[in-house]
């Protein structure tokens, strides 16, 4: 467990928000813009923020490129749509041909698809490349699922589990290293779990309830992971080449969207507590925490964020990239767009959705951040 440290000012979460969301919401948004460009669209509007314009240029092509007083998102606002959502402009269709096939909405629907989820894996992309850089420079921790010492006192001891026992699953998913252990045990704390494994030669199953260690980091942040109390046997640092990092890397993105996943289902079936997710204000207040502990956690914790940032976007909600990819599949399954009216109706259904959340996630940050003195 961590001492606690004293807390960045200020200035610093400011400066570590706008350091975090900044070039992850540009390198989002330039993922839209790139491949519609590639695909003949014109984009009128590419914004960094909401709200009012507080400086920006036109370049030659007509794109507004411009930073907005509020800095909770970006969008790009293409030829063909009515709002930044990209709801669609019926008015595109009175264009003359040359212009309207700039259009976004003129584009073929495989094309408008991958328009939309270029923003999201841009972000996914982003991550990959940043653990990359860090397995390159730093190398790959290797430890083989066998385990070296047992916590006396330990749910581990008390479930029987012994030194040189080597674990093959847990929960039904494959072990192939020591850290992949852990990666399917601290979603679940308090939650039974069969334990494969291999003792002697012989197969064995030991069924076991994980405990919930609760953690505080340098900054007195608390954190329950489920525990089972056990340690490798032997641990190495292996170097890697940039196409094992690549590869390495896109595995750790896929393991943290299945992390993400894992807690979204949780938070549902009441499992995990509403409390736990976090809005604008405790990504400002981690973002500056890291940021005062050095570039390398402050990187580390983006490549996070973009892969949070990417997953939420391809959520099935409407004004989110993944409701219109979601509109886009039932056109494609229809062979026709869905009506103006039930478009606009998922829209604003959409939107309220969003505001609500944005709502809820603001006030549990004021409650947990003790800003009422709770």
């Amino acid at each position: 467990m961590s001492e606690a440290i004293t807390q960045p000012g200020f200035l610093m979460y400011v400066l570590g928000f706008l350091l975090l969301l900044g070039p992850l919401v540009t390198i989002h948004e330039l993922g839209h813009y790139l491949v519609g460009r590639w695909f003949g669209v014109r984009a009128n509007v590419f914004s960094i923020g909401f709200g009012k314009e507080l400086a920006g240029w036109t370049d030659k092509r007509g794109t507004r490129w411009k930073l907005a007083a509020l800095p909770l998102g970006g969008y790009v606002q293409f030829a063909g749509d009515m709002s930044p959502a990209s709801q669609p402009d019926a008015e595109w269709l009175k264009l003359p041909p040359e212009e309207r096939d700039c259009c976004f909405q003129a584009k073929p629907l495989w094309q408008r698809a991958l328009i939309v989820l270029a923003g999201p894996l841009a972000n996914f992309i982003a991550a990959i490349a940043i653990l990359a850089a860090f397995l390159m420079a730093y190398g790959q921790i290797v430890a083989s699922p066998t385990i070296g010492k047992v916590e006396a006192g330990s749910v581990a001891a008390a479930a029987g589990l012994r030194e040189g026992d080597r674990i093959v699953s847990i929960g039904g998913s494959e072990v192939s290293e020591f850290s992949d252990i852990s990666q399917l045990v601290a979603p679940h704390p308090r939650e039974r779990m069969a334990v494969a494994l291999v003792r002697d030669g012989e197969p064995r199953t030991i069924s076991l309830v994980a405990a919930g260690k609760t953690e505080r980091d340098e900054f007195g942040n608390e954190f329950v992971r489920g525990y089972l109390g056990i340690g490798p046997s032997e641990v190495e640092v292996q170097p890697v080449n940039p196409l094992q990092a690549v590869g390495l890397a896109i595995v750790q993105t896929r393991d943290m969207i299945g992390l993400m996943i894992t807690g979204i289902s949780q938070i549902v079936t009441g499992q995990r507590s509403v409390e736990e997710l976090g809005g604008p204000l405790k990504i400002a207040k981690f973002s500056g925490e890291q940021l005062s502990l050095g570039w390398r956690s402050f990187v580390a914790f983006a490549a996070f964020i973009s892969i949070n940032l990417g997953f939420i976007n391809l959520l099935p909600i409407p004004v989110l990239d993944g409701g219109h990819l979601a509109f886009y599949a039932a056109e494609a399954i229809r062979r026709k767009p869905a009506s103006p009216r039930s478009q606009e109706w998922a829209f604003r259904t959409g939107v309220a959705f969003v505001v609500a959340l944005m709502l809820f996630v603001t006030f549990n940050d004021l409650a947990s951040l003790k800003v009422f003195g709770g």
